[in-house]
């Protein structure tokens, strides 16, 4: 049976945790990847991400703790409320996976892992898990895994890119040796050509003179005959 009473307090607060939880994740994602490409932690850019990250952390671990609130408050009196056991569970299942990813998102931020307290850059504490009074989280890394399982997709993605751009080169190359034989195959045809004009002409220019030579000789054995008006 789920709460159906206005004036349950999980609603509301479970409304703010998960909004807060859609923007800090997007965050995260943005910050990592900034970090991954920084050159210096005294990157602007990394700077900015950190500090904006860590503020919807702290705003996250705020919320998350009013929503444990709301948890305890209706376990105390569940028929109020109109819940049972099963809706109890399912709430108190809800803070315990938001505060596992929070913790994974502390980690990512903090230099020390397990200590009493996160500190952010500007000095403000971010309470550990333990302080909204629900069971120890469970060691789990389920962001962590899929991080990395973004990462290997992201690569198998480059790798995919860079095959491409291989291709893509490997066939401008291929084209270009094509090219390059037609050249020189026509370079060849042309002095073909060039060679046989050059034979060509010889022979014109002896058969010309031959014929002239024949002319000549006519001449000489036949001499034009005189015309009666001539006489």
């Amino acid at each position: 049976m789920s709460a159906t009473h206005n004036d349950d307090p999980f609603l509301e607060a479970q409304a703010d945790v998960l909004s807060t939880l859609t923007a800090t994740r997007s965050l995260l994602s943005s910050y990592l990847r900034i970090r991954s490409l920084a050159t210096s932690t005294s990157s602007p850019e990394l700077i900015q991400a950190r500090k904006e990250l860590e503020s919807n952390v702290h705003h996250l671990s705020s919320d998350l703790e009013d929503l444990g609130d709301s948890v305890r408050a209706v376990e105390k009196d569940p028929f109020r409320f109109g819940l049972d056991i099963e809706e109890i569970g399912r709430r108190r299942k809800l803070v315990q996976d938001v505060g596992d990813e929070l913790e994974d998102m502390r980690n990512e931020l903090s230099p020390s892992v397990g200590g009493p307290q996160y500190k952010s850059s500007n000095g403000s504490a971010l309470p550990p898990p333990d302080t909204f009074g629900l069971d120890s989280p469970m060691e789990r890394d389920d962001y962590g895994a899929f991080e990395q399982q973004r990462q290997v997709e992201m690569m198998h993605e480059q790798d995919e890119a860079l095959d491409e751009v291989y291709g893509t080169v490997e066939n401008l190359r291929n084209q270009a040796n094509d090219m390059g034989r037609e050249l020189e195959e026509q370079g060849e045809m042309l002095e073909d050509v060039d060679n046989l004009a050059d034979r060509v002409g010889g022979k014109l220019q002896g058969g010309l003179s031959r014929v002239g030579d024949v002319i000549k000789r006519n001449e000489g054995e036949y001499p034009p005959r005189l015309l009666e008006s001539d006489v």
